[in-house]
């Protein structure tokens, strides 16, 4: 009987001792001499678990996963069998091919890291402010207009101020507007210490001080007119009537002030023959009721007599009429009754007017 290869007591050592032999040495890094299959197996566990370790606070310098490619020559030396194994046997490295095979799973990454918690929350907080930026975009973009908006108005103020007071804009002329029984070069030389006077440092005190001394100036505004003339508009007081005392005849204005005065009589205007004086109620209503009439109709009018606030009346000059105009209440509305009443008679065959009830006037 043929016995199995090997089998001979005098064939020395046995192949399959060496094989195993030769698996269960020790293997180095560059792949030369595979690992035992329980030693490769407790690798690979391991390893997974390191990586599956989140790293410490305060530890040394992580541990860097080995290379791929030695990995997979250690496999591979691991699955080749011994050139002295016999033939038929199986390989000892299956088991360690398969852990490496199951190490190396598509779906997972090599390099696979995790975050401690400090870098957690570093992330974390620079996200927070990255969604912050973007929520507050646009009321940044409005602030910034306001800002821009503020700015440019701050920038046109300061150059109107510095404009308005350069010397670039100073009083090089003075115009009288509105003077005509007050003498106008009178009044600009009375002025004239205003000359060179930046136009908005124009000095309004004593511009009243000046135009106080004219009785004829009712009232007056100033007006700069750049770059240099400085513009003085006169409201000149309005004459309503002739106070005659004695030989004097006064032209005076509807509060009593005293515009002309002459030995002659002064035409024109008609005359006010009140009880009283300029003070007095019967003046007061004659004055509004020559200022309630209109200018075609004024002039038609020869004198107004006053005792009372209540008993005003009118003389004409082309009528021999009387106009009994009672108090100064609504005496724009018995002006217009007056003159559509005389528009619509003979004035020279009518010896009264009587409008005193606007509402009932009688021709007499």
């Amino acid at each position: 009987m043929k016995r199995p290869d090997g089998f001979d007591p005098a064939a020395g050592p046995r192949p399959e001792r060496q094989t195993r032999s030769a698996a269960s040495t020790p293997v180095d890094r560059a792949g030369v001499t595979a690992e035992p299959v329980t030693e490769q197996e407790t690798d690979v566990i391991e390893l997974d678990a390191a990586r599956l370790r989140p790293k410490r606070s305060g530890a040394g310098a992580p541990t860097q996963p080995s290379d791929s490619k030695s990995k997979a020559k250690s496999a591979s030396a691991s699955s080749t069998p011994a050139p002295s194994s016999k033939v038929g046997a199986k390989p000892a490295a299956t088991s360690s091919a398969s852990a490496t095979a199951t190490l190396e799973r598509p779906d997972e990454r090599e390099d696979e890291t995790f975050l401690t918690p400090r870098e957690a929350a570093k992330l974390r907080r620079r996200h927070e402010r990255q969604e912050i930026r973007r929520f507050t975009a646009r009321k940044r973009g409005r602030h910034r207009a306001w800002v821009v908006a503020a700015a440019t108005l701050g920038l046109l103020i300061v150059v109107s101020l510095a404009g308005a007071y350069s010397p670039l804009l100073a009083v090089r002329s003075i115009e009288v507007v509105g003077a005509s029984r007050v003498d106008q070069a009178e009044i600009t030389e009375a002025l004239s210490d205003q000359l060179g006077r930046p136009l908005a440092l124009v000095d309004a005190g004593a511009v009243k001080a000046v135009l106080v001394g004219y009785p004829l100036i009712a009232s007056y505004s100033l007006e700069s007119q750049p770059p240099s003339t400085l513009v003085v508009r006169i409201v000149e007081r309005e004459p309503v009537g002739v106070l005659q005392s004695g030989s004097v005849y006064t032209l005076v204005d509807a509060a009593g002030v005293t515009i002309e005065r002459s030995d002659q009589p002064i035409t024109g205007y008609p005359t006010l023959m009140v009880t009283g004086g300029p003070t007095s109620k019967g003046f007061v209503a004659a004055a509004a009721v020559i200022r309630a009439l209109p200018t075609d109709l004024r002039a038609r009018v020869a004198s107004v007599s006053a005792s009372t606030a209540d008993d005003v009346t009118l003389t004409l000059v082309d009528s021999p009429a009387e106009v009994v105009w009672g108090s100064a209440e609504d005496s724009v509305l018995k002006a217009r009754i007056l003159a559509t009443t005389m528009a619509a008679t003979d004035p020279s065959q009518v010896n009264q007017y009587d409008v005193s009830s606007p509402s009932a006037a009688i021709v007499r």
